[in-house]
This record gives C-alpha cells, structure tokens and sequence, in this order.
C-alpha cells in the first residue's frame, strides 16, 4: 500500500511517573460478628473496606467491643474520622467456633425475642412453644429473624401460631469470641502477605485492637511491619495495656515496655485508652485513623501526628479508672517512647514523636514518627515504580531511566515541602563489575524529611534601651 501525506506516531514517555505508595492504609486483624452480615467476608483472608455500611454488609456489627474488636476499629475509622480504605481480616470462624446452647423459655416483648448477638442463625435454631411442647415454629411463616446492632431478634409474625405468645422455647449455636487467642491472631498477621497480590494495596499501618497488648502478638506485628512480602515497610500500632497485668498508671510504663521488649523501631506504642461519647476506645483504633487524616491533609506522612486533634474526651486505665495527666507526665511518656494524649491548649491531642525504639535508639531515621514513616514511604514507593524494570536489559537507558524519573519526584517532594532535600545516584564505588555482570545494580537514594519542632524556644529579655528611648 503506497502512503501519500504526514503521519505522525506516538511513542510512550520516555520518563514515567512514579507508582506512589498509599500512605495512612491500616490492616486491622481481630475479631467480627460475622454470623450477622448479609455477604459475609472470608475468615483470615484480607477484605478491603471503604465505608461503615459496606463494613456491616461484609462482617456485621455489635457495640460488644470487647468480643468483637474490628466493630470498635471501623467505627472509630469510619463513622467518627471519615477515613477510608481499610484492610480488615476477621479470625472469629462461626463454623468452627461455636457451642451449643441449650433450649430454654424467653419472654417476648414487642412480639420480639431477642437472642444475643454470638447467636447463629441456621438450621440448629428452633423455635418452639413455651415448655418446648409441640412441633417447632416455621421460620418466615410464624416468625422472621434479623441481626440487629442490639443481637439477633426473632420477630413473631402477625399470622403465625406465636403472635400473641409471652414467651417462647429457643435453642441454638452461638460462636465462642473467647475461642480467638493472641496466638491465633499472632498467626493470623500471615494474611498482610496477601494485601499485594488480591487486593493491589500495601498497607502502611499494622493495628490489633485488644491483641496488640499481648507480648507476642506485638513481635509478630513488629516483625511483618519491617518485611511485609520481604521487601515493604509499614508501622505497627501497640496498646500498652492499663489494666490488671499491665501498666497501671504512667510511672509504670517504662517498666512494662523495658520487661516486654517493645523496643522496635516498626512499634508506636501508646497508653492508655481513650473515651469519647460515653464509649471507651483503644488508643491504637484512635492514632491510625488520626494518623491517615493527618496524611491526607498534608499530603504525605511527614507530618507528626503529635499534637493533633484526637476525638476524645479522656484517657482511662483498662479499668475504667480516669487518668488525668499533666504536660509533666506526658512528656515523661515522650521521653520513653510512648504516644499519649494531652488536654492542653485546645483540646485534647495526641502527644508524642518518638517509635518504641527511642531513646535506645537515636538515629532520627528510626526514632521520629513522621521521619520514619517518610522512609517507609519512599522505599515502597521506589519499589513499586521500579518492579517492572526487573528483567529489563540493565543498559544506560533503563538506568537513566530510573534516576531520571526519581529524582523528578524527590526533587517534587522537595518543592512541596515533604523533603528538605532528596536525590538519587548510582555510585562507582556501590556497583563493582562483578556485580553488574550478574546483573546487580545498586542505587544509593539521599533523603532528608523535615524534623518535627517539638521543641520551640525563646529568649525573654528586659531591653532598657526601650526605656531610654521613650523619655527622650
């Protein structure tokens, strides 16, 4: 075929844009009243989530925290902060742990009965006539069931054979959340490997409501933070508990931190919990949703969520006791590597800069939250921009190519105030033939994130030279 004219073709950009990691995602394992969810999600397996009615359609709710420990997460992420998307895995499983339960007469108010939230609606509950007497009653013919943030409610039906009854026989399963140790949830933590490839997502926060106060389950948290699928980075999120057991009061934290190694640089311990509008919340549920809307104001995790404004109104032990705490306290807190919260100049906020780490640690890299988060950050983000350059011919282009297209984001990044500075070289002395004939290259990325200014200081002095100067 002959072409008579002007053509123009198109080639792809020669330097790509970088695949930037999410920042402020929080995988959250625990345990769900999945018996009540209309499409319930797969035990163990991670589920992403974006709003507090597709959390209730996938994994049901209860206001039982204590039993049911990512009802407390999502509401506080979803309903309380606005913050979205969350990875949830769910280890209670109804088809393994239940018990049976016994039948017995229950008093019908409203033409309802309602059974506890831990009840399993299938074939095992039965409904029958005060007494136990007689056949069972029909499901949807002489009674209908619903889950209710109250519990499963058995409504008696208007033409049924039970509607005017006062009391009926009931018997049936109901899952044990008791069944749910650390140790299975420690286990469990396995699921973070699967966020890549199912869900297309590295989270960058690790959070347990409840579970995270157990020693194990923090080194496991600790250990998956610093190497989720070998190669990215996120930060573990630990309640240091206040009850019985626990640190009871804040002289006893650094004690139960040192006795209980939480000395990781991927750990943010926090103490103690929090309250607000009448219910009591752990302190980890409240830092990662604060956590992912001070990402998303600022853009990027190199602002400190210290000082921040926390939804709270108290700090109470496990116990329910008050903790009232002075700038004092607070700072002691700080100055051992623990997150708190502070009633001072406006209200209440979080307080505190420092990974559990510190102060063994003083490497600012490690130390500072907002400096390694941004580490995190970067470091994921360069591996997922440059995945699909592995296996590419390792010539000047493709290495011009890499350096070229990253020091375009740092240089971004430093425009935009997240770095005071950042660059990306391939040094002589890092890349010696042996390793390039293997095909091995090694690129050394400068980076340095703003330092929070948690320590402001002035000098207060009485100038006489003002004096002079007004009666002359």
């Amino acid at each position: 075929m002959v072409k008579h004219g002007v053509f123009v073709n198109e080639q792809a950009t020669s330097i790509g844009a970088p695949a930037v990691a999410a920042t402020g995602v929080p995988f959250v394992i625990g345990t769900a009243p999945i018996q009540g969810a209309s499409n319930p999600a797969p035990v163990g397996v991670p589920v992403r989530i974006t709003g507090f009615s597709e959390f209730r359609d996938r994994f049901g709710y209860s206001d039982d925290w204590d039993k049911y420990t990512l009802c407390e997460f999502a509401f506080a992420h979803f309903a309380l902060y606005g913050m979205q998307p969350v990875i949830f895995v769910n280890m209670l499983d109804p088809e393994t742990q239940k018990a049976p339960v016994a039948a017995a007469d229950a008093d019908v108010a409203n033409h309802q009965v309602v059974l506890p939230a831990e009840a399993i609606n299938d074939a095992l509950l039965v409904v029958k006539a005060a007494g136990g007497a007689g056949d069972p009653l029909v499901k949807d013919t002489d009674y209908a069931v619903m889950y209710t943030d109250s519990g499963l409610v058995l409504e008696l039906l208007p033409a049924g054979a039970a509607y005017t009854a006062v009391a009926v026989n009931v018997s049936y399963t109901q899952v044990t959340p008791s069944a749910i140790l650390p140790a299975n949830v420690a286990t469990g933590m396995e699921a973070i490997e699967l966020c890549a490839t199912t869900l297309g997502i590295i989270p960058d926060l690790i959070v347990a409501p409840k579970f995270s106060e157990n020693q194990a389950v923090a080194a496991v948290m600790a250990a998956k933070a610093g190497s989720i699928n070998g190669m990215f980075s996120s930060k573990a999120i630990i309640d240091i508990p206040s009850g019985a057991g626990g640190a009871a009061a804040y002289g006893d934290v650094l004690t139960y931190k040192n006795s209980h190694s939480l000395t990781d640089e991927n750990q943010i311990l926090c103490w103690p919990k929090v309250t607000f509008g009448g219910k009591t919340y752990h302190f980890s549920t409240h830092l990662a949703a604060l956590m992912a809307v001070t990402d998303v104001n600022f853009g990027a995790p190199y602002v400190s969520p210290s000082n921040k404004t926390l939804l709270a109104d108290g700090l109470v032990t496990g116990d329910g006791t008050e903790v009232n705490l002075t700038l004092d306290h607070a700072n002691i807190l700080n100055a051992q590597g623990v997150v708190t919260a502070l009633n001072f100049m406006g209200g209440w906020k979080a307080w505190g800069n420092y990974t559990a780490c510190y102060p063994g640690v003083n490497d600012v890299k490690d130390t500072l939250i907002c400096i390694s988060r941004m580490f995190d950050w970067v470091r994921n983000t360069t591996i997922q921009t440059c995945w699909s350059y592995v296996d590419m011919p390792m010539n000047r282009r493709v290495i011009d190519n890499i350096i070229d297209m990253l020091n375009i984001w740092l240089n971004g990044l430093t425009g935009s105030g997240y770095l005071l500075g950042g660059r990306i070289e391939m040094l002589e002395d890092e890349n010696p033939p042996t390793n390039l004939m293997q095909g091995i290259v090694k690129f050394h990325v400068f980076i340095t994130p703003p330092s929070p200014a948690q320590e402001v200081n002035f000098t207060l002095e009485y100038d006489i030279n003002y004096l002079t100067e007004a009666f002359q």
